[in-house]
């Protein structure tokens, strides 16, 4: 009986790591938000590494993380440090490209919890008199996480925290409504 467990556990573990090599070798996660605002007001926001505690879901989900800004103040160059509770992990993100009111993309490289080395890319299209500005994050996905894959889906976890931020970026940009 305890042969059979055993082939049928050794079995489970087999499919599962062969099922997890079939997923793709990278991953992308994207979420969009419209903000009436101009580009030229959302902007610094993305370009100035200062103001992310703003807006970030990660600064509110741990207010003790140490940072640290080095680097040009704002644009192509500018570096944000940190490191922070298990939720936030650690890392580095420096800007690498400037596009003065329609895109900032950075290196995003973290330590911890897991080892990682990403883009990320925030494009600003103008609509009317509004800004769609969209949030990507792209970048190899290695066997181990292929594996963690199976049971985290990265896109629903990391995306949750794209579309918090964009809201939060949208409640600072937008006029307030004004009460009587």
């Amino acid at each position: 009986m305890l042969k059979k467990i055993v082939i049928v556990f050794v079995v489970m573990i087999v499919t599962l790591l062969a099922y997890a090599a079939t997923k793709p070798d990278t991953f992308h996660v994207q979420r969009a938000m419209s903000m009436k605002a101009p580009p030229e007001k959302v902007f610094p926001l993305i370009n100035d590494l200062h103001s992310h505690g703003s807006w970030s879901p990660w600064e509110k989900m741990d207010p003790a993380m140490k940072k640290t800004l080095s680097g040009a103040p704002t644009g192509k160059g500018a570096v944000y440090e940190w490191q922070g509770n298990s939720q936030v992990g650690a890392g580095r993100i420096e800007i690498t490209d400037s596009v003065p009111s329609t895109k900032v993309t950075m290196k995003l490289d973290m330590f911890t919890p897991f080892e990682a080395h990403n883009v990320v890319e925030f494009t600003l299209d103008t609509a009317y008199d509004s800004t769609e500005v969209t949030w990507a994050m792209h970048g190899p996905q290695p066997y181990m996480m292929k594996v963690l894959s199976v049971f985290m889906d990265c896109d629903k976890m990391v995306g949750k925290n794209f579309e918090a931020g964009l809201a939060n970026m949208k409640a600072l940009v937008e006029p307030k409504e004004r009460t009587r």
